[in-house]
């Protein structure tokens, strides 16, 4: 039986069955499991949170005393908590600066999650996809406040933080790629989550392997292939696992030439879903520092998988992601018929073409200038872009800060 409680009446042995609160006011990734640790106990009174749920059938009951008022007892009168809602249609969008602070906390949030997931994965507890799918909403809101606030700062991950963070921008790309797509809440909802937990399989490859920064050895290779099946199996011994989330996690490796692994699917053997996950994979890969390569500017990351898309990608889900996230995405340094250099900061909703850019260099002197951010979609504005630069090319050091404001 489910009943609702104060925090204060929480004791050992009780089984949380949700936090009453954002997934982001609580530290635990989880929304539901058994209280059998001080620890946890000390951190959820610690937390801010005024009540939660408790599972009595799996756990103990409360003892009110006789003068207590008693704890809400779930009822037909009184439905239980949802673990999760679908996006709100009433989240209300924001411009890049005001999502950026919040983004920040998000990405960090996730990360965390992300980690203790795949951990606890790792060490064979099964994943509950119920609990995961509050990370996806978080996420997910995000997108839906600002497409690139949050899918541009994932973008910032080190070596030691890669599979974690790719893992939270893989899921940031399918929301947005899946809403460009027209589909479902729903539908999007999967998604999300499927990227969320694409790369579980990678908690089996031991991280020598995964961080080395040469290259790898066939063997070695070998081994970094067996990832999406054994992130399948992981996903198949877990409860509330949607089969999007199972068929990106074996699929997003397979391209639609028939050339990808493990099963060489072809593009019409491939569901919609897996070809999402190939395109997002890829991108936020080449996009990223890894322990192996420096990462390609965004719009080179772009041009290069247009290069691709005859053999590797499906054309359809290629050219929405594009659309998704920008011809010019957020962090691109970009030329400007001034001769003046800036970075991407924001899409506008008029023209793939026609961002707003941070101009803060000028070529002809070669040198800073006082930053100005020019809408290149406004009517009265004659600014174009002539082309996406290099910028260590510039020797420009702070492009991420410069875009994100946050400092790396």
């Amino acid at each position: 039986m489910l009943k609702l409680i104060d925090v204060e009446q929480l004791r050992l042995g009780m089984y949380i069955h949700k936090l009453c609160g954002s997934w982001m006011d609580h530290p635990f990734w989880r929304g539901a499991f058994l209280l059998d640790n001080p620890k946890d106990m000390r951190a959820v009174l610690a937390s801010g949170l005024r009540e939660v749920w408790i599972d009595t059938s799996k756990g103990l009951d409360v003892h009110p005393l006789p003068d207590e008022t008693p704890a809400v007892e779930a009822t037909s009168s009184i439905p239980p908590p949802v673990q999760t809602q679908a996006v709100s249609a009433a989240v209300l969008r924001v411009d890049a600066a005001q999502e950026a602070a919040r983004a920040v906390h998000i990405c960090a949030h996730a990360k965390q999650a992300v980690a203790s997931m795949f951990e606890e994965a790792r060490m064979g507890k099964a994943l509950r996809g119920s609990d995961a799918l509050e990370v996806v909403e978080e996420i997910s809101n995000s997108v839906l406040r600002n497409p690139s606030a949050l899918i541009s700062l994932a973008r910032l991950k080190n070596k030691d933080d890669y599979t974690y963070m790719h893992s939270v921008a893989v899921c940031a790309l399918m929301v947005s790629l899946a809403r460009q797509l027209g589909l479902d809440a729903e539908q999007v909802r999967q998604a999300g989550l499927a990227g969320l937990v694409h790369d579980i399989g990678k908690m089996m490859i031991p991280a020598e392997i995964l961080n080395k920064p040469g290259k790898l050895t066939d063997a070695e290779f070998t081994l970094i292939k067996t990832h999406p099946a054994e992130g399948h199996k992981l996903l198949q011994r877990g409860s509330d696992i949607c089969e999007v989330a199972l068929d990106v996690c074996l699929h997003h490796h397979e391209k639609i030439d028939g050339s990808g692994y493990p099963k060489r699917l072809t593009g019409d053997q491939m569901s919609l879903y897996a070809k999402m996950g190939a395109v997002c994979d890829v991108y936020d890969a080449v996009s990223s520092n890894r322990a192996y390569k420096n990462a390609w500017e965004p719009a080179e990351s772009l041009r290069r998988m247009a290069e691709w898309r005859n053999g590797h990608f499906d054309q359809r889900v290629f050219d929405a992601f594009v659309k998704s996230i920008g011809i010019y995405p957020v962090g691109s340094l970009v030329r400007l018929e001034s001769n003046h250099l800036g970075v991407i900061i924001e899409q506008t909703e008029k023209s793939l073409l026609n961002p707003m850019v941070k101009v803060f260099f000028s070529i002809k002197s070669n040198s800073r200038i006082p930053a100005e951010i020019v809408d290149l979609s406004k009517p009265q504005c004659r600014e174009k872009i002539v082309s996406h630069e290099s910028a260590e090319q510039w020797g420009i050091t702070d492009l991420k800060t410069l875009w994100s404001g946050v400092a790396t």
